[in-house]
């Protein structure tokens, strides 16, 4: 997992003058042991807390851009489609929830010298001795991690344009992401150009701050009024430029086409197939004309907008809310949904004829499922983030192997115990940020993850997630 366990007890004869986070030296106190510490599994005893361990991570940076963003997406951009050297520059846009509704804005941000490591998950060599090369080369592991903190800390540069109401969503034009849709607490879906402010960001230099007090006015593209009620779910065709679904608590969809690059058709009769509130809505990534919905009702919707105003197929997938749902990209088969009840499911969809088409089901989480999505590198693997403050990444494909885990321990000189009530296909468990919300992978950074959550944003990258990279013909 990613975090230790102290004894603050023993922490506390550390020296008054030294700073939280630093640890005290062997002449303050006696070493604790850290040990991993299991979610779901150990209980905090009184007087004891978490602490980070920074190995778990390749890159761990935290964040915030004033108000709590409730929704936000990482706009692809033209540095490179796969991109590994550190340090890295990622471009987002974000919606506020503010304390008043007049203090809303959206923001696009571009966080620069995003530093971090490559780590081996195993030592790859072995002294004659039986020791590890790990042990020797410390000092130049440190000389390493010195060099990656050499670019200096990251440098925040954004742009705020003023929004009425709060952000419920937001989300890019794949094709075009300088082109953004928000979903206003007001009931409004309103359509945005943001390319003078992306451009603005693009030929900043990393020393300038763009905006940073300055919340511009703009009127946006267009104004949609004709859903009945506010709403969360919205998602742009990753196929059809422009083409663009919203969904409203009042159970109506409504489907945009595009008339121009800057004008839409909007459908006035709604898309009705739910009984209650739409919470989120995904189109397929091979068959433009078909996308998903999942509603509180506890159903998941297929959907075929050549085939009138119905669903083509509905499923009842959970025994509460349908919060959220996410359409592999790279297995277009599979399809997963997080409900308000902790669980999460992944369904294949050509099994739905058939029946039962739940492949994986889990009940890890034991509250509200926030966010879930598909790595858009690996097809087995998908991230979650839950209202328990945790964001986990989970691996499909992997199953408990002891053997694995005794070449494994024989490698590393270690005890390696996995707990047998966890499951084996939980990769990575992230915590330390307070009511998450939604958290998304970065299509040209394999392996980074970006979450939000009312205490600011944090960019990470666990060091065991494996991404196959193209091959280097080089």
């Amino acid at each position: 997992m990613v975090r230790s366990l102290k004894n603050p007890k023993k922490a506390k004869r550390k020296s008054k003058g030294s700073k939280k986070g630093e640890g005290s030296s062997s002449n303050d106190a006696p070493a604790v042991e850290a040990k991993v510490w299991q979610p779901g599994v150990d209980k905090l005893e009184e007087g004891e807390e978490l602490q980070c361990d920074p190995s778990a991570y390749n890159c761990l940076h935290a964040f915030h851009i004033g108000w709590p963003c409730l929704s936000f997406d990482i706009l692809r951009d033209s540095l490179g489609l796969v991109r590994t050297e550190f340090p890295h520059t990622v471009y987002c846009v974000a919606g506020t929830q503010a304390e008043q509704s007049s203090w809303n804005s959206i923001g696009i941000f571009k966080v620069l010298k995003l530093s971090g490591k490559r780590r081996d998950l195993v030592p790859n060599k072995i002294n004659k001795d039986g020791s590890d090369m790990d042990s020797e080369s410390s000092d130049s592991d440190e000389d390493d991690e010195d060099d990656s903190r050499g670019s200096g800390p990251p440098v925040l540069q954004i742009r705020k344009i003023s929004h009425e109401g709060g952000v419920n969503r937001i989300r890019a034009m794949r094709q075009n992401p300088h082109i953004c849709a928000s979903w206003a607490d007001t009931g409004h879906v309103q359509v945005w150009d943001f390319s003078s402010h992306l451009n603005a960001l693009v030929q900043s230099d990393a020393e300038a701050v763009h905006g940073g007090s300055t919340v511009f006015n703009q009127a946006p593209l267009i104004k949609f009024s004709g859903h009945k009620d506010e709403g969360y779910a919205m998602d742009w065709s990753p196929l059809v430029p422009g083409r663009l679904v919203t969904g409203d608590c009042k159970s109506g969809i409504h489907l945009w086409e595009p008339a121009s690059d800057s004008t839409w058709n909007i459908d006035s009769n709604p898309l009705v197939g739910h009984t209650a509130s739409v919470e989120d809505l995904q189109w397929s990534p091979t068959e433009p004309f078909v996308f998903a919905s999942c509603s509180v009702d506890g159903n998941v919707a297929i959907w075929d907008i050549r085939s009138g105003k119905s669903p083509a197929v509905s499923i009842k997938a959970h025994n509460a809310d349908v919060n959220v749902i996410t359409w592999n990209s790279l297995a277009s088969c599979m399809l997963a949904s997080g409900s308000d009840d902790g669980t999460f499911s992944i369904r294949d969809l050509r099994l739905l004829k058939e029946g039962d088409a739940v492949v994986a089901h889990f009940e890890y989480h034991k509250h509200p499922i926030t966010s879930i999505e598909w790595s858009p590198h690996e097809a087995s693997t998908l991230a979650v983030s839950s209202s328990d403050n945790q964001l986990t990444v989970w691996d499909l494909s992997l199953e408990r192997d002891e053997e694995e885990e005794a070449e494994f321990k024989a490698k590393t000189k270690e005890l390696v115990n996995a707990p047998t009530d966890l499951p084996p296909q939980l990769l990575f468990v992230h915590q330390g940020q307070k009511d998450l919300k939604e958290v998304h992978w970065h299509s040209q950074i394999p392996g980074m993850l970006i979450s939000t959550a009312s205490d600011g944003f944090n960019v990470l990258m666990p060091s065991n997630i494996e991404t196959p990279l193209p091959a280097d013909n080089a």
